[in-house]
Order: structure tokens, then C-alpha cells, then sequence
């Protein structure tokens, strides 16, 4: 196919804009040639994610592909660990040979930490010959997230393998160290890990600036740590990328890198920076072939209609028009059912907690951040055992085995919200066992129950009612189309909010509740976890 537009073109390789003729052949870049007309409209790279788990949006890579393209995003770096902890190494063949059967740049991670640590129940483990095999592959491009930085910093065999096999392969490693500075900051980027997308501090990413790495401006469904680390652009546009890392589906339809873009222009950054972080910062560094507006590259590139508006106009990959106007031309694909799920019917006794002192230790979610604090509360005490205290928004929590049947493990978390009812979802990073939070044990059992006869999914449960999204694919994703599933979400998070919660993004929120390699206090399947020690600890403070 060979076509031409006429646009203004905006060359982030030059720095420059102006009015060109850009012809496209065989889905390469012809020629650029300067024309003297006046142009109305805008043509620049399209923008690549720097770091998203595809499977948070609860779709298939296809169909996060259909919807991404209308916000003009033509690449991303997924790391698809979510799936790999469900499923092993054939999870991640199944994103790749689902992602090839449409017209978009995906490049995936070899998952470093699965499970990401041993102190919960993931249903496969990925070693580090599984990762030697996986990064000899190309559409393995990088080494993702290293999350167990204390095996980095204290130089675990296992890891340290894994390291040195994507040395081998000549492929970069991406970081995961939330709050990590000074010596042991040092230490473990000195491994030869590269990029960190877990910033939450502005001196924590200055000082990860300073020492050469490259830091992902994270702005997802949970995490946003965009108006934190965005003062930090100006002195250090190179090493800057954006990413979402989680987004859910309700997000995705209305946004993705252009909304980071947008907002970094507002305020006051340089435009070809900006763009830059968005495209060119993520191809050079993961060494991708995804085209940048350059004679002789691929026909990648996208139309807005203004620099002030940006708004999307159109997107080309491969110099085939995917989206038109908020229409995208990709096709919804139908992807097997693929599960790992393993658990029967619990009881509402199954959740309680024998009181063992009046003071307890609690999960503080903050709102917007993946970190939680600890903090202490007098324990409510009825006839014996601990329960949540709704006054003091101290609700128990829950996390279930998903892979076998095992004793249930509950702790208590505050800033939550409800005031009746419970929540709960099978999206619970990084092992997607089942994480619940409730006000009472009967909503707390029927909400998890959803989920098992569901085999994965998200729910809500009140004495009156049971609402659940159903994620038959490994337990947290679906075939419907995005836009019934962000539907189906946003009616939960809704309810949610109704019930009580003030969290901007509820579900999200408590789908990490169960992430051990973020501060502070975490739950398990196995038991109650400090994240800074790295060890458990108890519910109750004796």
C-alpha cells in the first residue's frame, strides 16, 4: 500500500516542526520532503507504554489493542507476570500467540519473579532456566521487574542467575524498588538493573536519577505518582518514561499515554521532551523497532488535530490506519479459556478471628499509592473474637488460596470505607489468590463465594444482593468486549462507593492488598507480612 499525507510534521529525532509531505510505502517511512503549504493538523510518533500489566485492564491483549489505538498508543512493554503466576511460562505464551493476531506493537517481559516472593501460594514458578529459554526469544525483549530486591541486594543465587542470563541475551532489566535508597539503593541498580516505575517520593526518584536510572513517570487506575515525580522532567528528560502499569478497563476507555502527555505539557514542559518520554525514550531503550517518524523506519505514527488540544485524530500502525476518530478499525478476537483454579466454598467461620489481645496491628491503604502504613487500634472483641469495627473504618480483611484448599488467612485494614457489605476480587497481585474486605463474616463468605462458582473474577456481596464480574481467562480476564466489561466494573465500583468506600479506585486498590513486595504491612495467603523486614508478623500485638 502507498499512500501520502500532508501534515505538520513534529520530528522529536530534530526537534523541529513543519509543514511536510510524508509518503508511505510497503509500511515504511518513503520520504520526508518540506512543503510550503499551510496544514491544519499534526503528525508525531505514537506513543508506547513503558510498563503495563495487560491483564489488569481484565482484557485479552487484543482487545487492550482495539481500545489503545484510539488514544494512539501503538506499542507497549507488558511484563505478564499477572498470567505467569497463575499459569507458568504457558501464560505467557498465551499473551504473545493472542497478541500476534492484531496490528499492534506488543513487546513482552521475561517475568523475574514468579512467584514474587515465597512467603505466598502462586499456582506455577518460573526458575532461571525457564528465563534463560524465555529471553532467548524475540518477542521477549527485556528482563521485567525485578521485585525481590532484597535477593538482589544480598545476592540470592536464583536471582543473581536470572540477572546475568539477560546480560547474556543482551536484553535490559527492569527494576521494582519502592522507597529503596542509599547503600542498598545502590547495590541493587549496580546489578545491572536499569528503569524503576515504583517511585512514590521525590527524593527517592532524585536520588535513583542521580545514579543513571531511568524512571517511569507511573499515572494508573491505583498508583499515580504523576504530580510527585512531573517537577523532576525538567532536568532529566532523558531518563524519563510514562507508564500506567495497571489500568482498568473503565480508565483505558477513556485514556492512556495521551493523558500523561497532556498533562506534562500543561505544565510548561518542552513539547519534543515530552513526546520523547512517550515514544523515542522506550524505543531506544529497549532497543524496539517500532517506528519514530525517520525515513526508512516502520509506518508508526499517529494524527492530532493542535499541540494545545492534542487530540487524537487518527493512529497508523505499520501504515495501516487502526483507529479513525475514536473508531478503531482492530477486531475483537476470541481467546480460549485458560484457568488455574482450585477451591471450594468457604464458610462464614472460615473468616474468624480468635481475639488474642486487646491491641491490633492494621493495613493502612492510602489512597492513590500501592504503599500501606501499619498502624495500631484497640481490637472490637464480641464473644471471644476480633471483629471489624465500621465506627473506626477498621475492617477485616482476607486473602484466600485460590490453588488449593488451605486455611484462610485475616488480618484488619482501615480506609476501606464500607459500611455494609464486602468486596472482593481475584485480581490480587502478583499470585491472584482471592483478597476480600468486609464488614461482616456472611458478606465476606458470599463475596468470596461469587468468585470460586465464577472461578475468578471481582464481587460484591450485601445481606440483599451478589454482583460479580466473571474473569474465566486464568481467573482475571474476560473475552467480553472492553466496553461491556468497563460497564460491568464501573456498576461495582459504583456500589462500592455507595456502600461506603471513598477510595478513587476501590477494586484496584484491593487488588494489591496481597502484594508482598510493597511497603509496609501486606497480607498473604499464608499470614500477615512487614514488607520492610520481609518477614511475617502477627495480627495481634502482644
Amino acid at each position: 500500500m502507498e499512500f501520502t499525507i500532508k501534515a505538520n510534521l513534529i520530528d522529536i529525532i530534530s526537534k523541529e516542526t513543519y509543514p511536510a509531505e510524508i509518503s508511505i510505502s510497503n509500511k515504511k517511512i518513503a520520504s520526508i520532503k518540506k512543503i510550503e503549504e499551510k496544514v491544519d493538523t499534526y503528525i508525531l510518533p505514537g506513543f508506547v507504554d513503558a510498563h503495563v500489566h495487560i491483564e489488569s485492564s481484565m482484557l485479552v491483549p487484543s482487545e487492550f489493542a482495539r481500545i489503545a489505538v484510539k488514544h494512539g498508543t501503538v506499542g507497549t512493554i507488558s511484563d505478564p507476570h499477572e498470567i505467569a503466576n497463575v499459569l507458568g511460562v504457558a501464560g505467557v505464551d498465551y499473551m504473545i500467540e493472542n497478541a500476534q493476531k492484531v496490528p499492534f506493537h506488543f513487546y513482552f517481559g521475561a517475568p523475574s519473579c514468579v512467584p514474587a516472593t515465597q512467603f505466598e501460594t502462586a499456582g506455577a514458578v518460573i526458575n532461571s532456566d525457564d528465563i534463560d529459554q524465555l529471553l532467548s526469544r524475540k518477542e521477549i525483549v527485556y528482563l521485567a521487574e525485578m521485585m525481590n530486591f532484597p535477593g538482589v541486594i544480598y545476592k540470592d543465587e536464583e536471582v543473581l542467575k536470572k540477572i546475568a542470563f539477560a546480560k547474556k541475551h543482551n536484553k535490559p532489566i527492569d527494576g521494582h524498588a519502592p522507597g529503596l535508597m542509599g547503600e542498598g539503593m545502590k547495590t541493587y541498580f549496580d546489578a545491572g538493573i536499569t528503569t524503576d516505575h515504583e517511585c512514590f517520593g521525590y527524593e527517592e526518584a532524585l536520588e535513583k536519577l542521580q545514579h543513571g536510572v531511568k524512571i517511569m513517570i507511573r499515572e494508573g487506575s491505583a498508583a499515580k505518582n504523576f504530580d510527585t515525580l512531573i517537577p523532576l522532567f525538567k532536568d532529566y528528560p532523558e531518563q524519563m518514561m510514562f507508564c500506567c502499569d495497571d489500568k482498568h478497563p473503565d480508565n483505558l476507555l477513556e485514556s492512556h499515554i495521551n493523558d500523561h502527555v497532556k498533562r506534562a505539557l500543561k505544565e510548561g514542559n518542552d513539547l519534543y521532551n515530552v513526546l520523547r518520554a512517550a515514544s523515542f525514550n522506550v524505543v531506544k531503550h529497549y532497543n524496539l523497532p517500532i517506528g519514530l517518524l525517520q525515513i526508512g523506519d516502520n509506518a508508526d505514527f499517529i494524527e492530532i488535530d493542535n499541540v494545545e488540544n492534542f487530540n487524537i485524530l487518527k493512529t497508523y500502525i505499520n501504515g495501516d490506519l487502526v483507529a479513525d476518530n475514536g473508531e478503531s478499525f482492530i477486531q475483537s478476537v476470541e481467546a480460549p479459556v485458560v484457568n488455574n483454579f482450585n477451591c471450594n466454598f468457604k464458610q462464614p467461620s472460615d473468616f474468624k478471628i480468635k481475639n488474642e489481645s486487646d491491641t491490633i496491628r492494621v493495613i493502612e491503604a492510602l489512597d492513590g499509592q500501592l504503599i500501606t502504613h501499619e498502624i495500631q487500634s484497640k481490637s472490637l472483641v464480641i464473644n471471644g473474637f476480633s471483629e471489624s469495627n465500621i465506627d473506626e473504618d477498621i475492617l477485616k480483611i482476607a486473602v484466600v488460596n485460590r490453588y488449593n484448599d488451605a486455611p484462610v488467612a485475616t488480618a484488619f485494614i482501615k480506609n476501606i470505607g464500607l459500611k455494609s457489605g464486602a468486596i472482593a476480587s481475584c485480581v490480587a497481585h502478583d499470585c491472584h489468590n482471592i483478597v476480600v474486605v468486609g464488614t461482616n463474616d456472611e458478606d465476606i463468605c458470599k463475596a468470596v463465594n461469587a468468585i470460586i462458582k465464577a472461578k475468578g473474577g471481582i464481587s460484591l456481596a450485601t445481606a440483599n444482593e451478589e454482583l460479580v464480574l466473571e474473569l474465566p481467562i486464568a481467573g482475571i480476564m474476560t473475552n467480553l468486549p472492553a466496553e461491556e466489561v468497563a460497564a460491568l466494573y464501573i456498576k461495582l465500583d459504583r456500589r462500592a462507593k455507595e456502600l461506603g468506600s471513598k477510595l478513587r479506585a476501590p477494586y484496584m486498590s484491593l487488588s494489591f492488598m496481597a502484594l508482598l513486595v510493597i511497603p509496609e504491612l501486606i497480607l498473604s495467603d499464608k499470614g500477615l507480612f512487614n514488607g520492610k523486614s520481609f518477614e511475617f508478623t502477627d495480627v495481634f500485638v502482644k
